[in-house]
């Protein structure tokens, strides 16, 4: 299995997690935030790289 697909795996799984602990809008506010806040994070030219390499993947 690849490294993308056990986060994924792990990312669902956290999530079904949340889900059954605590109320759904606060699950989807964590679910959404962590990676919108990461990605804030970065570095300008590190979020163009991130897009670059995006955009390559989809256009394969």
């Amino acid at each position: 299995m690849s490294r993308n697909a056990k986060v994924a795996v792990g990312g669902v799984a956290v999530g079904l997690i949340l889900l059954i602990w605590l109320p759904w809008w606060v699950a989807l506010l964590i679910i959404v935030g962590v990676p919108a806040a990461a990605y804030l994070a970065l570095d300008p030219s590190q979020r163009r790289r991130l897009r670059r390499v995006t955009r390559k993947e989809i256009g394969r």
